[in-house]
């Protein structure tokens, strides 16, 4: 009998949450030759492509592009605005706050973490409760993750401003968004943030690469003082050079046009309508959970990711063992568990370049590899999210200015 897992065929069924499927048209985009970063041309393509991430930033303010994962784009954030020994308030949310607070403290800073379940997003309240008790006024910056990739879980940012701004506190307010950037709705300029970190992998159908940092005036005046040292990851030298739509030292050419031909996807689809899109697949996954009787990670539904879905295992179940199952069956891979919830959780991604059939085949494979694995669950998983995108189609699209 032949072993069809050694030779597959067709297409692998890539479906953590980031790195993400890559479009065609974006890897046709990157396949292009190098030009002199120095040159006029690229000045055009740095211009371009700054403007179009403040639209998916939802800000006025400057934007800056790193050749970097979303880790620098982390550290940016802080040694741009801090200085040696600064408080900062961080929330529990998941893997990835962790990994924040680990970098936090490791740039010698003096980290509050408020501690969570892996299973709710920021507690607002409690942020205002910590920031009123802070009569000193010593905690410079709040750092929280909008869209927890470990966990599904989405916090509401606009609510954090809120206990900022009830506390009257004049902490910076910085917000990952690696996971949900051109997935889920997110507001730099209205809802208050000072910084926002981003990452290409993701919602923006890239490789992996590129990192970002919106800018808010705040933060801006901030990095005017502040001691942390910084060479590469300076926003001053960066912003200097954008002006004119180049930067201070060799950029990734060829990420930057792929990122130009994801803009121009984006906005042809039209964001509120990217936001739609997600927010649909979402439930569609989250109907087939509940028909296959498992457990989703995320306990409020307030705050379900548009972007991935974590799924509980049985107890007495692997979900390591599963996912190389499926892995070996099926060529589907899944996001692992990490953390706190390693080989209790499994994660669907949603995100990216992704339609209704890419969506079916995806659960398709889960639950084929649910039986295969022998989990103990109920069949029709799949059927539940056909019914669902059957009976709620995509909208038509409104296209973007």
């Amino acid at each position: 009998m032949l072993a069809l897992d050694r030779h597959p065929s067709g297409r692998h069924f890539l479906q953590i949450p980031g790195p993400t499927n890559v479009p065609d048209r974006v890897l046709r985009a990157i396949d292009r030759p190098t030009i002199d970063h120095r040159g006029p041309a690229f000045g055009d393509l740095g211009k371009a492509v700054l403007a179009g991430m403040k639209r998916v930033f939802q800000t006025a303010g400057d934007v800056v592009i790193y050749p970097a994962s979303g880790t620098g784009a982390w550290e940016a954030a802080l040694v741009n605005t801090l200085s040696p020994g600064d408080r900062v308030l961080m929330a529990e949310t998941g893997q990835f706050a962790t990994l924040w607070r680990r970098l936090a403290e490791r740039l010698g800073l003096a980290v509050e973490f408020v501690p969570g379940d892996w299973r709710h997003g920021v507690d607002a309240a409690e942020i205002e409760r910590r920031l009123r008790a802070d009569g000193q006024r010593a905690i410079r910056a709040v750092c929280v993750v909008h869209n927890e990739t470990s966990t599904g879980v989405t916090s509401r940012i606009a609510d954090v401003r809120a206990a900022l701004d009830r506390a009257g506190h004049p902490a910076l307010l910085m917000v990952d968004t690696i996971s949900s950037l051109a997935s889920i709705d997110y507001r730099h300029d209205e809802w208050g943030v000072d910084v926002t970190v981003g990452g290409s992998q993701k919602g923006l159908m890239l490789p992996p690469g590129l990192s970002f940092n919106a800018i808010g005036p705040r933060a801006l005046a901030a990095s005017r003082t502040a001691r942390l040292p910084r060479s590469y990851w300076d926003w001053a030298e960066m912003l200097a050079t954008n002006a004119r739509g180049y930067f201070p030292y060799t950029p990734a050419t060829n990420l930057l046009y792929g990122l130009a031909e994801a803009l121009d996807m984006l906005f042809e689809e039209g964001l509120p309508n990217v936001f739609a899109r997600h927010a649909r697949h979402a439930e569609a996954t989250r109907r087939a959970v509940r028909a296959w009787n498992l457990e989703i990670l995320c306990a409020d539904p307030a705050e379900y990711s548009g972007s991935l879905t974590a799924i509980v295992m049985p107890d007495g179940h692997d979900a390591d063992a599963f996912r190389k199952v499926v892995l070996d069956r099926f060529d589907l891979s899944l996001g692992q568990g990490l953390g706190k919830v390693a080989g209790r959780v499994f994660r669907i991604g949603h995100l990216g370049w992704f339609n209704d059939l890419m969506l079916c085949g995806t659960l398709a494979g889960v639950e084929m590899g649910l039986a295969a694995a022998a989990v103990p669950h109920r069949r029709g998983g799949v059927d539940a999210a056909m019914a669902f995108l059957a009976e709620a189609p995509q909208p038509a699209l409104q296209r973007a200015a």
